[in-house]
């Protein structure tokens, strides 16, 4: 869908860099049809040379001439973006932001038009295009605007359409959720040290057994206490293990840390 589309990446940094990697490894865009701007032009002319790509000084010839505009700047950048950009933007270019806590709503109001926006909350496994994204449609954002969205997040990973209302979840979930799955890993190899294992292996075992129970969840479809009780045999050594996590309270830990990251998604356009 995003074939003959230019794509504008305001804002060009880490996540902004994986999704241009992403639909170019797909085939779903040009590199000659997309345009990068960046807190710091070398930033952005060193990528447009690795990538084939264009570097634009300005942010708002950037989006003028282009059919998609990403918004990949930080949340308290947003307003400031859209103030430069509004002017030369048409009804008939659509506006996907990645800027948590920044709602459809308060961008439509400094387009100060019926523009499309599409908000949406991605994650950093993107980088190995094993991200999940939830994305969110505006209100004069149609259907063909979240599947041209879905098409560029599709290239890193999963998405799904949700209601707005559930984005700040979705980013104390899905898009702090890796920071503290890496805590799972760490600890987990940890353990493996302690009972004998080289670090490396440790590490590599517990980061596979994540990943593939991962995998067992999604493609199986099975709830998670289903999966965990096939594990758990009748007196066996996955039970004892359980009863440590329960008395050391893992469970609630991450709930609550999902909970607080969620709070705290909702206070970014303020701070």
């Amino acid at each position: 869908m995003l074939k003959g589309k230019r794509l504008a990446v305001l804002g060009a940094g880490k996540l902004g860099e994986t999704l241009i990697r992403g639909l170019l490894d797909a085939r779903a865009v040009d590199a000659s049809r997309v345009t990068v701007t960046a807190a710091r032009r070398e930033r952005a002319e060193g990528l447009a040379r690795e990538l084939g790509l264009t570097a634009s000084p300005s942010n708002r010839e950037a989006a003028e001439a282009a059919d998609l505009v990403l918004l990949s700047v930080k949340p308290q950048q947003v307003s400031g973006v859209l103030s430069e950009i509004a002017e030369g933007l048409r009804p008939s270019q659509l506006i996907i932001s990645v800027a948590a806590s920044v709602s459809t709503a308060f961008i439509e109001k400094r387009l100060g038009r019926p523009i499309p926006v599409i908000r949406a909350m991605p994650n950093t496994p993107a980088l190995v295009k094993k991200g999940m994204t939830g994305i969110a449609r505006g209100a004069h954002a149609e259907k063909q605007h979240l599947e041209l969205a879905r098409t560029i997040f599709d290239a890193v990973g999963r998405t799904v359409v949700v209601d707005e209302k559930h984005l700040d979840a979705i980013t104390g979930l899905s898009a702090s959720g890796p920071a503290f799955i890496y805590i799972v890993i760490e600890s987990l190899a940890e353990g493996g040290v302690k009972v004998g294992l080289p670090r490396d292996l440790a590490t590599e075992l517990a980061a596979q057994t994540v990943l593939g129970s991962g995998a067992m969840v999604l493609e199986t479809g099975e709830h998670p206490a289903r999966l965990k009780d096939l594990v758990t045999t009748p007196a066996g050594c996955t039970i004892d293990g359980i009863l440590e996590l329960e008395d050391g309270g893992l469970r609630v830990t991450l709930i609550k840390a999902v909970v607080r990251a969620t709070q705290r998604a909702k206070e970014l356009l303020e701070t």
